[in-house]
């Protein structure tokens, strides 16, 4: 395993490990055959899967404190142009990924949020919080934007503001946005990457500053992560309680919801930086680490061959039908069933995307996006 000195290695298959579960839930075989573990909670609650997401942006807090380092955590222009710089190529990417391969397409109904538009959004504003705002004062910072977020939308909802069609965030993304460029999947326009919950999605970029700090000023040891677990503790706790009345919910990316899947990455994490770290116990995670060190890369090559996938068409009988449904069909569910060959599709994949990720691995090559 290429080794790195300068990385932190639990980091690297933290992040990996959750890149790899994102496809794994993106890219099912067919989405009439999906484990429970495997589907998003339908509005309310947190499955498996609806930790992916939080997961990601809490490692990109974590990240984003070891590169600020360099800079001393100081804020200057050179900084604040590579942080636009970085925020407005990793959203043009996700453009770029809900256009391909259809660029001759009626704009008038693209979608304009998305997965990769969020992590760039959040990034961006929790990296300038970050730099403007004394790190003890990070936790007021934290508290206020996550009651301020409740508050608008306890207040300026519906009658029932938590809900898919009372909620405020609903109708901010449609006055500014537009209903033609927002998500239709929840069977009205609502956006689960929407501009409004991407204030909380930035408090998570926050949270994972902050533990990024506690790791990197701790050393290698048991008290750090004595540390990281008690915080991580305490957030889960506060998003439980808080859930009694502002329910944890993905789409909506309540407070309630930051706190509880925060705190559960600070465990995780924790988990991994015990083996990897203190006792040195990398190899188990090899795997991840190819993922790790070009995970943005990988997600955005992931969304790629999917598209291509389905662009393609292949001869079956009397019809055409995509790439993506004749390996499915004719592939997966004759050798492993319906359900298991639509798990085993997405597994195929995954190796796929690892096998090109390994090659810039062993050559040491980093894309960032």
């Amino acid at each position: 395993m290429a080794k790195n000195s300068s990385r932190l290695v639990s980091l690297d298959i933290f992040r990996g490990l959750t890149v790899a579960f994102m496809i794994i839930v993106n890219t099912p075989g067919s989405w009439k055959y999906v484990y429970p573990t495997l589907r998003h909670a339908s509005w309310h609650g947190c499955t498996p899967t609806d930790l992916v997401f939080p997961f990601f942006l809490f490692i990109v807090g974590v990240s984003m404190w070891y590169s600020l380092k360099k800079y001393g955590h100081e804020i200057n222009a050179g900084l604040i142009l590579r942080i636009f710089r970085r925020t407005v190529t990793t959203f043009a990417i996700g453009l770029f990924l809900a256009i391909f391969p259809y660029f001759g397409r009626d704009y008038s109904t693209l979608r304009i949020m998305g997965v990769l538009q969020r992590i760039a959004l959040a990034y961006g504003i929790g990296a300038i919080i970050c730099l403007t705002i004394k790190r003890d004062y990070l936790w007021i910072v934290i508290a206020f934007l996550l009651i301020l977020y409740w508050a608008l939308l306890a207040l300026f909802g519906g009658a029932e503001p938590f809900s898919l069609e009372g909620n405020l965030a609903q109708k901010v993304d449609v006055a500014i946005l537009g209903k033609n460029h927002i998500y239709k999947g929840f069977g009205i326009p609502f956006d689960p990457e929407g501009l409004l919950s991407t204030l909380t999605a930035a408090v998570t970029v926050i949270i994972g500053y902050y533990t990024g700090e506690i790791i990197g000023k701790g050393s290698a040891s048991g008290k750090t992560v004595r540390k990281l677990l008690l915080f991580g503790a305490a957030s889960v706790g506060l998003g439980l309680l808080w859930n009694m009345i502002f329910p944890i919910n993905k789409p909506l990316w309540t407070s309630s919801y930051v706190l509880y899947t925060a705190g559960l990455a600070m465990g995780v994490l924790a988990l991994i930086y015990l083996i990897a770290d203190v006792f040195k116990f990398q190899k188990w995670g090899a795997f991840f680490m190819v993922f790790g060190t070009n995970a943005l890369f990988a997600y955005f090559l992931a969304g790629i061959w999917t598209r291509l996938m389905i662009f393609i068409k292949i001869p079956s009988g009397d019809v055409k039908i995509s790439l993506y449904t004749w390996l499915y069909e004719k592939v997966c569910v004759p050798f492993a069933g319906n359900m298991n060959g639509s798990l085993m599709f997405a597994l195929i994949k995954v190796l796929l995307i690892w096998g090109i990720a390994m090659i810039l691995y062993r050559k040491k090559v980093l894309i960032r996006l």
